[in-house]
């Protein structure tokens, strides 16, 4: 009589996904993007080191798949911002909470850049991070929404960048990173209406020259 072996029992599609997800995440976190292998990943799963890929393809399509994760998760914490100081304290919370999707979304030469779920949830950050920009009327200060956009981002990333690598260990200590950001925000929002209202050195030599003539 011969005798039968139970088959392995299959794990549910969305099960393993979200456990090769998960662990390349604390992979990431802790060894960096160049420590991650689908076959060290299907082992520590307990699954075939093909079966990985039936979800990703290949390790570029893990971490495709690990940035658009991080992009929809950005777009829905600043999608809910008060104003653009919110926006930044929110987008240095989400730095702090998701280090490994931090790590890989600004990595382009790890991802394929023209995915779809990639390009689409990158696209959402985006109009979020614009519509909190919008909430300021920077053409009140002499630049268009573009380029606040870009100041508003270089701000929060950095500092951001800079936290997650400990180069701000020193000059923020103890205190709550999220309230050091914004103070330094603060600080940086509340010169800008005085800029906004010097007047350009060039106009102001003019003017004082028109006066000087007037008074000749």
């Amino acid at each position: 009589m011969t005798q039968q072996t139970s088959p392995r029992r299959p794990y549910h599609h969305g099960d393993l996904r979200r456990a090769i997800l998960t662990t390349a995440l604390d992979v990431i976190a802790t060894d960096g993007p160049s420590a991650l292998s689908l076959r060290d990943l299907a082992r520590r799963a307990g699954v075939s080191h093909a079966a990985p890929a039936h979800h990703f393809r290949d390790r570029t399509g893990l971490l495709t798949a690990i940035a658009a994760e991080g992009f929809g998760l950005l777009a829905t914490a600043l999608i809910e911002a008060a104003d653009l100081r919110d926006a930044g304290v929110r987008y240095v919370r989400f730095a702090r909470e998701h280090p490994a999707h931090f790590q890989v979304m600004f990595t382009p030469e790890l991802l394929r850049t023209d995915d779809l779920e990639l390009t689409t949830a990158r696209a959402l950050a985006g109009d979020a991070l614009r519509g909190a920009v919008s909430l300021v009327h920077p053409e009140e200060l002499g630049i268009d929404t573009r380029m606040a956009g870009v100041a508003a981002w270089s701000l929060a990333h950095g500092f951001a960048t800079l936290l997650l690598s400990h180069n701000l260990d020193g000059p923020v200590g103890d205190q709550d990173a999220e309230e050091v950001f914004r103070t330094l925000a603060t600080s940086c929002s509340a010169t800008q209406p005085e800029r906004a209202s010097r007047t350009p050195p060039e106009r102001a030599s003019r003017a004082n020259l028109e006066r000087t003539a007037a008074d000749a």
